[in-house]
């Protein structure tokens, strides 16, 4: 299994999802943020239009005239101004003069600007702005019942509100004469918030990547485990476990491997089959555990003596050790064989019961294959059958069967 890959796409869902996360959780913050926005501009907007609602319902109220509130020189209607005496003269306030007296309060309280406008103004000051324009022949389209933008400027952003205003019967009173009935769309009053601050997703996009880089390293550190898991249990289906040495299912897959890259190239490929001789009886005379201990520094000695890294040893079965030689002659295989002989006799383990001598010896059946290639199971064929002669010969000795000279070679 490619733990590697597989890596690779649980970090690309992973990364995928927490990024969908984030732009879902952006969105979804900044939407948030504008509804925040219009519902309070909306309670604004419906406080001034209760309070205008008020003063048309009593026709207008009088107050006195000052400095803040001199007479409106645009409202023509009888009694606008009512003297009581000779220190105090009143001036009609109308709902649209309360709404610019409004404004300029909450201008000095806390910046939010209102303004009353229209497409037909009567006073100057009340000409619609380019956003307020937009919004105004919306209204008059019936394409919307509201209207808000978040607007950047110099000084940062600024959330701007408007909604309509539609002529009522107590409108009429200074509307009429230019030619409004009930019901018609009349202007409508904007709402602008200053200094808005961004939608608060810093916290969101820090949120995401702490949880981004802490998934990462989990499937890291999963991806990593899972590896060293599987490498664990594949070394154990290919390692003996009591030699350490590759076992027969994986000498057979490296044969397999070797002796297609042997015939693809036409290259020679030696095959060695080894033998403790007469290991039955050792473990007779000493037990199993001297035998297993003696088959673990044989199969080490058998590996050690191999001095190339493409060179294979495995344990083939009990006793029996199986070599592979990639591009070696039988020349060069009963060297390597003779190699391995003189390294057991170093080692002097003495052997309590066997009719050729005082210590442990190996026979050793070679094959090769460099002409044509039958089958690798022909070369192991080949191979123990030249060990089968080493034992009727004597043992302790090599034995050779080349596929191309049926001449034996022993030493």
């Amino acid at each position: 299994m490619n733990y590697k890959k597989l890596a690779s796409l649980l970090l690309a869902g992973w990364c995928l999802t927490v990024l969908a996360s984030l732009g879902w959780n952006t969105k979804h913050t900044q939407q948030e943020h504008l509804h925040f926005l219009r519902d309070t501009a909306r309670l604004i907007f419906d406080h001034v239009t209760l309070v205008r609602e008020w003063n048309a319902n009593h026709g207008g109220v009088y107050v006195p005239i000052t400095e803040s509130s001199p007479p409106n020189q645009y409202l023509e209607i009888e009694n606008r101004e009512i003297v009581v005496n000779d220190k105090l003269t009143l001036t009609m306030i109308n709902p649209a003069y309360m709404t610019r007296q409004i404004a300029e309060l909450a201008k000095q309280s806390n910046g939010i600007q209102l303004h009353i406008t229209s497409l037909n103004p009567i006073r100057p000051s009340n000409k619609p702005s380019t956003q307020e324009r937009v919004a105004l022949l919306e209204f008059e389209a019936g394409d919307s019942e509201e209207f808000s933008r978040l607007l950047a400027d110099k000084n940062g952003y600024r959330f701007f509100y408007m909604a309509p205003l539609l002529t009522t019967q107590a409108c009429l009173r200074c509307h009429e004469k230019q030619g409004y009935v009930e019901g018609d769309l009349r202007g409508g009053i904007s709402v602008t918030i200053p200094d808005i601050h961004p939608a608060p997703i810093q916290g969101i996009i820090i949120g995401h990547c702490v949880i981004g880089i802490i998934g990462i390293l989990v499937i890291l550190t999963l991806a990593q485990k899972l590896s060293e898991s599987y490498e664990k249990v594949r070394q154990q289906s290919i390692i003996d476990v009591l030699t350490g040495i590759p076992n027969r299912r994986h000498f057979i897959d490296r044969l397999a491997t070797e002796y297609r890259r042997a015939s693809r190239n036409s290259t020679p490929l030696t095959l060695l089959i080894t033998d403790i001789d007469h290991f039955k009886q050792y473990n007779d005379s000493l037990g199993h555990l001297e035998g297993d201990q003696c088959i673990v520094i044989v199969a080490k000695t058998v590996k050690a003596s191999l001095q190339r890294g493409g060179d294979l040893c495995a344990r083939y079965g009990g006793e029996e050790f199986i070599v592979i030689l990639p591009n070696t002659d039988t020349a060069g295989g009963e060297k390597v064989a003779r190699r391995i002989q003189k390294n057991i006799a170093a080692l002097e383990i003495e052997h309590p019961d066997t009719p050729i001598g005082e210590h442990i010896t190996l026979s050793i059946g070679l094959a090769t294959d460099y002409r044509d290639y039958p089958s690798q199971y022909n070369l192991i064929k080949r191979a123990d059958e030249a060990l089968y002669r080493c034992k009727q010969l004597g043992r302790n000795r090599i034995e050779s069967n080349d596929h191309d000279n049926t001449d034996n070679s022993k030493s």
